[in-house]
């Protein structure tokens, strides 16, 4: 059994998987964190999470833009369409030392619960 697993939030994987609304209430809590939509440009511009930056996960330079973004003593907060791109993200990012939490289901979960998107 991972040790990290026995704090509750994070499990073996290093980051944190938040539901919807943990997800809302992390990013109203903590002005700091950084709210990254790793989808792609075209799915970013048809929508996404209010304050949210797009570093499309599948851009061979995610890493170096986010890091570019990034330090260890600011948290990311990361989704993608149903929340398979965002966990890969959430896992690269973790090991890069950043802490990482990745909203579950994705902008799939937050439009069904009818929390607030942005096409600016």
């Amino acid at each position: 059994m991972c040790i990290l697993s026995l704090l509750g939030l994070f499990g073996c994987k290093g980051y944190g998987d938040l539901k919807v609304d943990e997800f809302e209430k992390m990013l109203a809590e903590d002005p700091t964190v950084l709210l990254i939509d790793v989808r792609t440009a075209e799915e970013y511009a048809e929508g996404h999470l209010p304050g949210a930056i797009n570093i499309d996960w599948y851009d061979k330079d995610f890493m170096q833009k986010a890091a570019a973004l990034l330090s260890k003593d600011r948290a990311a907060m990361v989704y993608c369409r149903s929340g398979r791109r965002s966990a890969e993200a959430a896992a690269k990012l973790y090991g890069a030392g950043i802490k990482t939490y990745n909203m579950l289901g994705g902008y799939l979960a937050w439009t069904e619960a009818g929390k607030p998107t942005s096409t600016n």
